[in-house]
């Protein structure tokens, strides 16, 4: 089967994802376009300001409200996702990241079902009377904590608060929120979550295959089971499943599929002449859906790579280069506007929480270099 030509799918993927012209709230871009992968770094800032010129107010203002949140999710990852979607987030992330930290902890550590037990209630209690950080915790719980040593630490886990932590945020018992009310930093406080977003999502694993399916196609198009299953979380086996259940329609000969409305419309689609030009983050969901890896933040139009940058903190600037040969209309105009957004509301844009303006000089020699 003839698949449409990359051109006219790489156009369709970009109003897919809300890329050809800025609408919404926060909540609303993040359900039609797809969570964001959050890692301690500027990313959802990026993506929400590409999408809907949302400043760093418009987003906290919502994180505020609990209208969107950072969660565990798909594979026990951090996501930014919109309140309508909280339960299906939190139930793909669990049996992920903090599943498998307790079972090592187990295994290694001397760490026991009943002492998570104890500790998880003890996390609850002290949370009750007040929203508070991890010192406060430990020192609110005491010996309900405990410290695994050399071992625990060479193995990541340090004390078994954290395992108590992940696994009651995953629950939605508890939510971590951000001190500063910020997204890019790593400073923050746990408070209780009433009602929890799961008090009443009845998700068996077929259910949850689904939903996660029908996100994962209508917010990126064609794409294969395995795509599918890499980034749900699931088997292999109940990514096709949800596949068939769903109906959706073959794209091509390498077993991309998606929704037969969407097909219509891809097809039907007439790519311009001189598509827009956006600046995106490395992790942005144009390429993160279907697990592919970019090494710099991406200058894009019409969904195609045509150039990177990074953000120049000391400079307080973009640096930036195209890598096509083609003339575009707009470039200068768009790193302008995601300069001043940069500078003026984020005042740096780490990629992720260990990103720093020392490890990132480097990539911005690179660049400079690229630019000559």
């Amino acid at each position: 089967m003839k698949a449409p030509a990359q051109e006219l799918i790489d156009w369709w993927r970009w109003r897919r994802q809300g890329l050809d012209e800025r609408r919404g709230s926060a909540a609303d871009i993040l359900a039609k376009s797809g969570w964001m992968r959050s890692v301690g770094g500027a990313g959802p800032y990026l993506g929400l300001f590409a999408r809907g010129g949302l400043s760093r107010g418009d987003v906290d203002a919502e994180l505020g409200r609990v209208a969107i949140h950072e969660l565990p999710s798909v594979r026990g990852c951090t996501y930014v996702v919109p309140a309508a979607d909280y339960a299906v987030a939190l139930r793909a992330s669990q049996g992920h990241g903090d599943a498998a930290t307790l079972a090592m902890a187990k295994k290694h550590l001397g760490v026991t079902d009943k002492e998570i037990e104890r500790l998880c209630k003890a996390i609850v209690d002290a949370l009750e009377k007040a929203p508070l950080d991890p010192k406060g915790l430990k020192e609110a719980i005491g010996g309900a904590v405990r410290h695994l040593g050399d071992e625990g630490k060479k193995r990541g886990t340090t004390t078994t608060l954290s395992i108590g932590l992940g696994l009651l945020q995953s629950a939605g018992e508890i939510r971590r929120v951000p001190e500063d009310g910020r997204l890019d930093r790593q400073r923050y406080r746990y408070a209780r979550w009433k009602p929890s977003p799961l008090a009443k999502a009845k998700l068996d694993d077929a259910a949850l295959a689904r939903e996660l399916a029908t996100r994962f196609y209508r917010w990126g198009g064609p794409g294969t089971a395995n795509e599918l299953a890499w980034w749900a979380g699931i088997g292999v086996k109940q990514a096709k499943a949800a596949i068939a259940e769903l109906k959706l329609a073959p794209f091509d000969d390498d077993g991309r599929v998606l929704f037969a409305d969407d097909l219509d419309e891809l097809r039907a689609g007439k790519p311009p002449k001189s598509p827009p030009v956006a600046l995106v983050g490395s992790l942005d969901n144009l390429w993160h859906l279907g697990k592919l890896e970019v090494d710099h933040h991406a200058i894009v139009a019409g969904g195609v790579r045509v150039g990177v940058w990074e953000f120049d903190p000391e400079a307080q600037k973009i640096v930036w280069a195209l890598t096509t040969k083609e003339k575009l209309k707009g470039v200068e105009k768009a790193v302008a506007e995601m300069e001043s957004f940069a500078r003026d509301q984020l005042g740096d844009v780490r990629s992720f929480s260990l990103d720093s303006p020392e490890s990132r000089k480097p990539a911005i020699a690179k660049i400079r270099k690229l630019s000559r």
